[in-house]
């Protein structure tokens, strides 16, 4: 399967099954659109180029493909089986520390911490049990994940610091490394918190949605009061605390800010290096969410952010963007590419009272509870359907050039909208598709800067 796109002036073409994107000429270009269906003498006649060019072009798709890199054949269903069959260990927690929040985001999945249930704090007892259960069921796993989500962590910092504590202990005994992370609004974020994050957090996820009329509608806190001039100085501060590694400032971007390049600049100028801007998933109905009406804006907008991100890049001034964040010459193992992020599998959520969930987006819908930390996985099944969905069981997916970067997209988006975890939300898929492009374009003149 071979992609074809022009972006910023180049002409791209990607071999979707060996990974090799090119970087051709029009005429190469035009010739590859017609190589599977036409001759050489057949494409002299269609094509008005010089027929050497043509005939130079040809030869060079030829041994292009004869290489392996161009109209390659697709060898991945073949390991279908062996990933759905393939022993998997869990390797990473959510730990819902907080079913809680200080603030009152509009567009909250986890309805202001509540995950349709009571507001409730994790225990430090429900805490060391899921590190327990972590390093039962991880094998000969050394390195282990454990985010600290919510709601808002901080809001039970007391008990992430006594778990952080015993998962230290925990390592010296099994041979284990914990990579812990924490997702923070910012709003109780002081010197202690930072100090304990940049000792013990590998990483920090800190939420912000941008500019300050964009984040103060969409994030205000729980009295209707604004919270960006609250949170903003000590994000700034958390990141330089960090030298502008191992964090994210992570915003989502709804109807309401579809012009969001122009947040993900404004955090750039504010010194931020490391930036994700996720689009909103919402229900049709939400005032906020976002429609198939509004894709053409958002491609403008990505468009835009790729081609100022070369600029700075350039000047010497880059950031990264995480959805533009693309390995290609190595990227995750064949397993990751067909199956995605492990989530019912390698991958679970905790609850504050220690029930065990595919992943933090599925928490609350009770038909999805396969355990707890002190029994254990009960829900086999379960689990078995999460690790049988892969790109090649999605319909949507199988004719997709961007099928081997995103995996198959988000098992609980493509629940929420179609109540089949093996389908896909079709809106995520098309911004998916961009973004990969925008990402590869960024790739080719970053290439041509260092060639010139």
């Amino acid at each position: 399967m071979v992609h074809q796109y022009k972006n910023n002036g180049y002409n791209i073409v990607m071999d979707v099954c060996s990974g090799a994107i090119h970087v051709v000429d029009d005429v190469t270009y035009d010739v590859i659109a017609l190589f599977e269906n036409h001759d050489l003498e057949s494409m002299k006649t269609q094509l008005s180029y010089a027929a050497d060019e043509i005939a130079e072009a040809y030869e060079e798709v030829c041994e292009l493909k004869k290489e392996g890199l161009l109209f390659t054949e697709d060898i991945y269903e073949d390991y279908i089986a062996e990933v759905k069959a393939r022993k998997t260990v869990v390797k990473a927690l959510c730990l819902h520390i907080a079913h809680d929040c200080n603030l009152a985001c509009r567009y909250c999945f986890a309805e202001e911490g509540e995950y349709k249930g009571d507001r409730s704090l994790m225990s430090e007892e429900v805490g060391k049990a899921a590190l327990d259960f972590l390093v039962a069921n991880s094998g000969n796993r050394h390195n282990l994940e454990v985010d600290f989500f919510g709601g808002e962590p901080t809001m039970n910092f007391d008990v992430v610091k006594k778990v952080v504590e015993y998962g230290r202990e925990l390592e010296k005994i099994h041979d284990k490394h914990f990579r812990f992370t924490f997702t923070t609004n910012g709003v109780l974020v002081n010197d202690e918190i930072m100090e304990f994050a940049n000792r013990e957090m590998d990483n920090v996820v800190m939420s912000i949605d941008g500019r300050k009329e964009v984040h103060d509608y969409m994030r205000p806190a729980r009295n209707g009061k604004p919270s960006y001039d609250i949170i903003m100085p000590k994000f700034v501060r958390f990141a330089e605390s960090r030298n502008q590694q191992r964090y994210y400032v992570r915003g989502t971007f709804t109807r309401r800010n579809l012009d969001f390049s122009n947040d993900v600049i404004h955090l750039a100028d504010l010194g931020f290096e490391q930036i994700s801007m996720e689009p909103v998933v919402g229900l049709p109905e939400e005032p906020y969410a976002i429609q198939e009406e509004d894709l053409p804006q958002i491609f403008e907008e990505y468009d835009k952010l790729a081609r100022e991100m070369i600029r700075r890049e350039k000047e010497g001034k880059p950031f990264n963007f995480f959805h533009f964040m693309i390995d290609l010459t190595g990227g995750p193992c064949v397993a990751k590419r067909l199956s995605g992020c492990g989530s019912g599998t390698e991958y679970l959520a905790v609850t504050p009272w220690g029930d065990l969930y595919p992943c933090h987006q599925f928490v609350g819908e009770e038909e999805f509870i396969v355990g707890n930390v002190f029994d254990g996985v009960k829900r086999q099944d379960i689990c078995s359907k999460f690790r049988a969905c892969n790109v090649y069981t999605k319909e949507k997916c199988k004719e997709c050039f961007a099928r081997f970067y995103c995996s198959g997209g988000c098992a609980a988006n493509a629940w929420k909208f179609h109540g089949d975890i093996n389908e896909a939300y079709d809106l995520s898929c098309e911004m998916e598709r961009k973004r990969v492009e925008c990402a590869i374009m960024i790739k080719a003149a970053l290439a041509e800067e260092r060639e010139n």
